[in-house]
């Protein structure tokens, strides 16, 4: 690592700086959606090896204002389901200087939270929806809450957590005809829908390559419908690709990782629930922030380790590469 690297933010060898912190603040979830865990559910992690509030406060604080992250997304698992949420989200609010402070849900519970995390400070949430049809929800997710799930985007949009972003993922053969309508949804309602496409992060290793459902195949049902045009703003290190819908000002977006990457621009940096440091979401390797912290390390020491994980990080992600290997951690245990 170059003498610049060591004093800066989280710059990688490829001159890409990490600004964008998400952070998981557990591995359970409420629901058992069909491309992130298996009906059966998971092994938990221990709550001594998850991060308690006060550690996650100091290393986001360390991040934040020693290392140049400006934006602190906190995710899971369900966030929701951590008991010190809406203190964890108070807390990052007082920092100087303020970071930028979202959370990705799937939204059971939100019409309880919503008004809670906004007064903490929370200014963005994103809501993982993908149906509109009970049944179908129940097959994908296996849990019958649709009901709470629209009910916690409701309340997010009433409580000014908005514009509310809805992040769906298509599987071939249980929703991807869905695609129009829930866009029409969101049209309809002032929200912001955003694809994802299906990655190779499931529990059981199941993704397909040649079953996944492709950004060009997305974008060809949803102009079935409504006229798209290339959205004339900057996109940046922005995940999502998004389109003026019928003219504008509406959006769509949609993240094509597999398909469409953007490594080359990717500034985030991720912290697990259990205290490790992943420059990537396919990363091999991680940083152990949690043992060093516990061990007595200050915050030097910890930046720098941190640091140290991110100037190691990959040009990209690999997935078309003969040699790509899944993460041996599913995305509930990585953190969106």
């Amino acid at each position: 690592m170059t003498v610049e690297a060591r004093t800066t933010g989280l710059r990688d060898r490829f001159g890409r700086m990490a600004t964008d912190l998400r952070v998981s603040l557990t591995d359970r979830c409420n629901l058992r959606c069909a491309y992130c865990m298996p009906v059966e559910g998971l092994p938990w992690l221990p709550k001594a090896e998850l991060l308690t509030d006060d550690e996650v406060v100091r290393l986001v604080r360390i991040a934040v204002t020693g290392l140049g992250v400006t934006q602190v997304r906190l995710t899971g698992g369900e966030p929701l389901l951590r008991p010190g949420l809406v203190d964890i989200v108070a807390r990052l609010a007082e920092l100087t200087p303020r970071p930028r402070l979202a959370i990705t849900t799937n939204g059971i519970g939100l019409a309880r939270l919503a008004a809670p995390l906004a007064a903490a400070g929370l200014d963005r949430v994103n809501v993982s929806l993908d149906t509109l049809d009970e049944q179908r929800f129940f097959e994908l997710a296996h849990r019958r809450r649709l009901p709470d799930v629209l009910a916690g985007i409701e309340a997010a949009a009433g409580t000014g957590l908005a514009p509310v972003k809805i992040n769906t993922v298509l599987l071939r053969g249980h929703n991807d005809d869905e695609a129009p309508a829930l866009l029409d949804f969101a049209l309809s309602h002032g929200y912001e829908l955003r694809f994802i496409e299906q990655m190779p992060l499931d529990a059981q290793h199941g993704w397909r390559r040649d079953t996944m459902v492709t950004a060009d195949e997305i974008l060809a049902w949803l102009s079935t419908r409504h006229r798209l045009s290339p959205d004339p703003r900057e996109r940046g290190s922005a995940p999502a690709q998004t389109w003026l819908v019928d003219g504008g000002p509406a959006r769509v977006g949609i993240i094509a990782s597999v398909t469409r990457p953007f490594c080359g621009d990717c500034d985030r940096t991720r912290l697990t629930a259990d205290g490790q440091v992943r420059s990537c979401l396919f990363s091999q390797d991680e940083a152990d922030l949690r043992g060093a912290m516990r061990a007595g390390a200050d915050d030097g020491e910890l930046a720098d380790r941190w640091r140290t994980a991110m100037w190691g990080k990959a040009p990209g992600h690999a997935i078309d590469d003969p040699s790509f290997l899944q993460p041996s951690r599913p995305m509930s245990a990585i953190g969106g």
